[in-house]
């Protein structure tokens, strides 16, 4: 049987950009992620920065989307990274010359997570657009290796940059690879005439187009059990940040580079998990058992995680990736080929915003436990509320879920 080719002009040009944009995105976050903490001393002010980063995600991509499905997405992705880039660059030079504002940082973070809400849309929407016919999961092996591999590589080289050069200068930086990254993705070539929608776009036509994918959304009860387990997981998850940030700055024997070092050790499983899902395909028919599987490993992975030593913490976190990142490249192959193409932008959109909604609520909710109990005991917490949410939004809809994972069974899918 003959190969499909993955790697063509476009999607070469794609994860370049992206690996630009990335690595300045992990080493401008570590950076920033401490000097928060160091500048107030408190779980619940990181809590609250991740928080308004995420509150634009809540809106602006339903209020996008319709218009995103009938114009350029490629137009989105580039004017996006260029305004990104400014941003980034002017945020390191008022470090440079002035002392850090709390309430200025908060301002200027919801300002880039507008754009960011943009962005991603953009990118999720027009990616399966750039991977040949026969290649998802390679494709997605690709991007869901890109993130890990270069955390390895970035994460401890940004705790030495953060010493060396501080926060300002790595902004500098960030905001060069931004730019880069949009000349880069200027030079894509796809074929989008038809969304030059030649008809006046008025109000009217946008709530209809709102309304057909909330009526597709109903219909489909496995995707929206999927999405609404994805809005749990990913919630705790990033409620679990700041909590990690607090425990190893402040508990006794543990330090920022031992955090370094933690965050590596998950992204080198990831990077494992993501290229073995390169090489082999998992049978359709096994999918749902072994998502599911890891679901659940992973939440009781994380009730134990801080109460390890240390070594043991660094295996726990090794597991959790190579098994998270092969579920997560599965589902993302699967519910973008089941998701018709002319409604990828709103059911993403959607997607993102419950999602979203997740994360803010639970930054919050994790913020708020670290300062009134011990931070061990939040994370213990928040795996048994995942672990808990997997049964009853996943399993108790498996029927409905196994169909985004068995074309076979799809009855009446919207492909």
């Amino acid at each position: 049987m003959e190969t499909t080719k993955l790697w063509n002009r476009n999607f070469s040009l794609v994860i370049l950009a992206s690996t630009m944009g990335t690595i300045g995105g992990i080493a401008g976050s570590f950076a920033l992620a401490f000097l928060v903490f160091d500048e107030t001393g408190s779980t619940l002010a990181s809590a609250l920065i991740l928080a308004i980063q995420l509150l634009p995600f809540l809106f602006i991509p339903i209020v996008i989307a319709p218009i995103m499905d009938r114009l350029p997405r490629k137009t989105f992705l580039v004017m996006g990274d260029v305004a990104n880039s400014f941003l980034i660059f002017g945020m390191g030079l008022w470090l440079l010359f002035f002392d850090f504002s709390y309430i200025g940082y908060l301002a200027l973070s919801l300002l880039l997570a507008c754009l960011g809400s943009v962005d991603e849309l953009a990118f999720t929407s027009i990616y399966p657009e750039l991977i040949p016919k026969g290649a998802e999961q390679k494709g997605y092996a690709v991007s869901s290796m890109l993130y890990p591999v270069l955390t390895v590589i970035m994460t401890p080289f940004a705790a030495v940059l953060l010493d060396t050069f501080g926060v300002a200068w790595i902004l500098i930086a960030q905001g060069g690879l931004s730019l880069l990254a949009a000349i880069t993705e200027s030079f894509i070539r796809l074929d989008e005439t038809e969304r030059h929608d030649s008809e006046t776009y008025s109000l009217q036509a946008w709530a209809s187009d709102i309304r057909e994918a909330v009526q597709y959304l109903k219909k489909e009860r496995g995707l929206l059990g999927l999405y609404e387990y994805m809005a749990v997981s990913n919630g705790v998850a990033t409620g679990y940040s700041p909590l990690l940030i607090a425990f190893f700055r402040t508990f006794p024997g543990f330090t920022a580079a031992m955090y370094a070092a933690f965050s590596v050790v998950e992204f080198i499983g990831r990077s494992i998990g993501s290229a073995l899902q390169y090489r082999i395909k998992i049978p359709d028919k096994k999918k749902f058992g072994f998502v599911f599987f890891v679901y659940q490993t992973y939440s009781a992975m994380d009730m134990c995680l801080l109460w390890l030593p240390y070594p043991l913490m660094l295996l726990n976190r090794g597991i959790c990736g190579f098994l998270g990142s092969n579920s997560a490249i599965i589902r993302e192959a699967a519910v973008q080929r089941y998701i018709p193409e002319r409604l990828r932008s709103r059911v993403n959109a959607f997607q993102g915003v419950l999602v979203t909604a997740g994360c803010s609520a639970f930054s919050l909710v994790m913020g708020f436990l670290g300062e009134i109990l011990d931070y061990r005991l939040c994370i213990t917490i928040g795996g048994t509320f995942t672990l808990l949410a997997g049964f009853v939004l996943i399993l108790v809809r498996q029927k409905e879920v196994r169909r985004l994972y068995e074309p076979d069974i799809s009855e009446g899918t919207g492909n």
